[in-house]
């Protein structure tokens, strides 16, 4: 007990002196000289200390008081081992309040392995010296993460760890942030020179539709998930072969096939925000690049009905014929007429817009067959087979074209009443009257062309007899006027005798 009241006794007056050293060295040690003995005392240190330390700040110092990419990449890493380690935490909300993120408070430290190599990471906050009227936290406060590893591991930490652990957060940030679908707002100035209207207007993203869900046959449904999956893993891959990292999808057949419900599966198969993109909305080629410009990456851009949505392109013309387009003055009327006769002529996009680097895979959603029919039933009546119906089932959709969109309705329970056999019942009646419209509508099609190909040969058999009128009236009128040509010739080259020119005439006339 003496022995501890003796070290006491020393230590009190060491510690003393040090507070009145440092107190001396703060008031009067002149400024000019700290950073010189401070820079030395770090290099003195530095052949004893065997650690290393690497600061990232919360905020850039050229930044526009936005929160630094890597500070924020690094905060989701570590908020695992923070509720794990950390005594203190600090939790935020993500996903519009739906769930919480955990990160170690201001000076808490936690350790994190990497190939056999241990760190130490350090949140501190260095507060302003005097106090400040501050707009934003910026200003009066600023928080770092502190990273302190031992010297041999120099080249792993600052090469290998580091790397994986910026793409870890940013990945985090990907799967718990709270996606969003976009749509454009339509075109307009806006304000000053339009900086002053959002270009894109947001909701919560929360399309239940999954691959599980979707109304395909199992194969194909596969092929598309691996291109989404080989696809989002090929980012250094694209950068090696110097191609933009995009991939286009032609969706295309009837409605009611599923081409919005494919859509959201593909973006709640990679974790993506969707973009829709309204192009009635758009009022010029530079409008559509500033809103392409405003999307952000892992997002899918969506422009629906692209076939009749706006006519970007048209079918190119040559160019002597544009000129000649040009000079010539056009009747409005008709130029309406004709516009609108080439738009029910044309069937397909321009190849430019769908050739491969644009829409690099074309994905047909046709009409529900017997596989896609068996994922329904699942999805809606928990079935997955049925003696008494399936068989049916499968050979009237053998024989039938119906969407999956109707397949879908007929087999919804409608009341706590019905069970799967009613909804199966109702199907097999849905295919069966789609059926017989089916075959009503193909013979009133036939009826239709017969008629109007009745009709185009009335016409051109009319054509026909008005040419043949026509040029038998010309081949008059060529008669008349060569008999005139011959009597006016035979008069002036035999004007001598009277014998020859009734001669003359009489020819004429007798012709």
């Amino acid at each position: 007990m003496m022995m501890m009241q003796d070290v006491w006794n020393q230590l009190g007056p060491a510690i003393a002196t040090i507070m009145f050293a440092w107190t001396m060295y703060q008031n009067y040690f002149p400024h000019e000289l700290r950073g010189h003995l401070r820079r030395y005392t770090d290099k003195l240190v530095s052949y004893i200390y065997p650690y290393i330390h690497i600061t990232f700040h919360e905020y850039e110092t050229d930044g526009w008081f936005e929160r630094s990419k890597a500070y924020v990449a690094i905060e989701r890493y570590l908020s695992k081992n923070s509720s794990i380690q950390a005594k203190r935490l600090k939790a935020s909300v993500v996903k519009d309040g739906q769930s919480l993120v955990l990160s170690m408070d201001d000076h808490e430290e936690v350790t994190d392995d990497y190939e056999g190599a241990k760190v130490w990471w350090i949140s501190s906050l260095k507060e302003a010296n005097r106090p400040t009227i501050a707009l934003y936290a910026k200003e009066d406060e600023n928080r770092y993460f502190k990273l302190k590893f031992h010297r041999k591991n120099r080249d792993l930490i600052t090469i290998s760890y580091l790397k994986y652990v910026l793409d870890e957060g940013k990945a985090i940030s990907v799967r718990e942030r709270q996606r969003k679908l976009y749509t454009n707002n339509k075109g307009s100035d806006g304000g000053f020179g339009g900086y002053n209207r959002r270009m894109w207007s947001q909701v919560v993203f929360e399309h239940p539709s999954t691959f599980d869900t979707l109304a395909m046959e199992p194969n194909k449904k596969q092929e598309i998930k691996d291109d989404l999956e080989t696809f989002s893993k090929s980012k250094d891959y694209y950068a090696k072969i110097g191609k933009a990292w995009k991939r286009g999808y032609l969706l295309y057949g009837p409605p009611g096939t599923g081409k919005s419900s494919m859509i959201a599966a593909m973006a709640n198969f990679l974790q993506y925000d969707v973009y829709d993109l309204e192009l009635t909305a758009v009022k010029d080629n530079t409008e559509l690049r500033k809103l392409l410009i405003d999307t952000t990456s892992k997002s899918i851009i969506v422009i629906e009905d692209i076939d009749c949505s706006l006519d970007l392109t048209g079918q190119r013309k040559p160019k002597k014929e544009k000129e000649k387009d040009e000079k010539v003055e056009k009747d409005p009327i008709k130029e309406e007429l004709k516009k609108a006769g080439e738009e029910k002529k044309q069937s397909e996009l321009d190849p430019a817009l769908i050739r491969r680097g644009r829409m690099d895979k074309h994905i047909e959603l046709s009409y529900c067959c017997f596989e896609s029919f068996k994922v329904l039933a699942n999805n809606y009546l928990d079935v997955t087979s049925h003696d008494d119906y399936f068989p049916e089932i499968r050979r009237l959709l053998g024989e039938t074209n119906i969407t999956p969109a109707d397949v879908a309705e007929s087999l919804m329970p409608k009341s706590s009443k019905e069970n799967a056999s009613t909804c199966l019942e109702r199907l097999i009646k849905a295919i069966e009257t789609a059926k017989v419209e089916a075959k009503l509508k193909a013979e009133e099609e036939k009826a239709k062309a017969e008629k109007e190909k009745e009709k185009e040969e009335n016409e051109n058999e009319k054509k026909k007899k008005d040419a043949a009128a026509a040029e038998e009236a010309k081949s008059a009128d060529d008669v008349n006027e060569n008999g005139a040509s011959m009597e006016t010739t035979s008069v002036k080259e035999k004007p001598e005798s009277d014998g020859a020119k009734e001669n003359g005439k009489s020819e004429i006339v007798k012709d």
